[in-house]
């Protein structure tokens, strides 16, 4: 019993999270995020490290994230550039490339997702031995903040529309705060097709299909800081799009 006490440890001990950033004009914002999760991973202890992704970003988003390399060290800030915006699925292919973690933690880079969840994700992640742990915003004390009408209709009515069609065991398909087990997102990325927002909820199914566990800690999700949403008419019609495909191949 000690002796498997004592692997456990270890095995925590050894433990490293990748985070990944994919970024497209975020220089107001990529710093306040590097400096939350700097401290919330100070604060508990973890081994990590941060990947910034930025897709070209016109604004010098890029530029901030080498100062910020600069002040944290090279072994905390990875940059891993690319040319053009190439979409987030393709985004979190490139950055598991370089990440040396056997834990990966997708998020925005906007501030929408608070990194003092992350914590709890871990220790969901431990207690379950979950595959994945998902935040949500439709279960405990989750929620939305800064959000029109207009914006809530859309999330409630996109989450529960896919709740009937897809039935994937898991109450937010849309959110993009998660902690993976690094192999087990590997062989999601493989198999996902999707684009756009339509790819974090194609994870969530094909988690299901593939038989992996899923863990929910319930998050607040606080819109954009600084800089405009991505959210448009065209992203609309691509999940609509995105959703009856998943519906007739899943």
């Amino acid at each position: 019993m000690a002796n498997r006490r004592g692997n456990a440890k270890t095995r925590e001990q050894s433990d490293k999270y990748s985070v990944l950033l994919p970024t497209y004009n975020e220089r107001e914002n990529l710093p306040l995020i590097v400096w939350l999760l700097v401290k919330y991973f100070g604060e508990s202890g973890y081994n990590y490290e941060i990947i910034v992704i930025d897709d070209g970003s016109p604004d010098g988003t890029l530029q901030i994230a080498e100062q910020l390399q600069k002040i944290y060290g090279a072994d905390k800030i990875l940059l891993r550039p690319r040319a053009q915006k190439l979409g987030l699925g393709t985004a979190y292919i490139h950055g598991i490339k370089h990440a040396s973690g056997n834990y990966v933690i997708i998020m925005d880079a906007d501030l929408s997702h608070h990194p003092k969840f992350i914590p709890q994700f871990i220790e969901k992640q431990k207690e379950g031995g979950f595959d994945l742990v998902s935040g949500t915003r439709y279960r405990g004390d989750g929620g939305v903040y800064g959000w029109d009408l207009r914006r809530k209709l859309i999330s409630r009515g996109a989450n529960f529309i896919t709740q009937v069609l897809l039935r994937p065991g898991a109450s937010d398909l849309t959110g993009s705060f998660r902690l993976y087990k690094k192999e087990v997102l590997e062989k999601l990325v493989e198999q996902c097709v999707s684009k756009g927002y339509v790819f974090q909820m194609e994870m969530i199914v094909r988690a299901r299909q593939l038989g992996y566990t899923v863990g929910e800690v319930p998050i607040t999700f606080v819109d954009r800081v600084y800089g405009e949403s991505k959210l448009g008419g065209n992203e609309i019609v691509s999940f609509l799009k995105g959703l009856l495909t998943l519906f007739a191949t899943t």
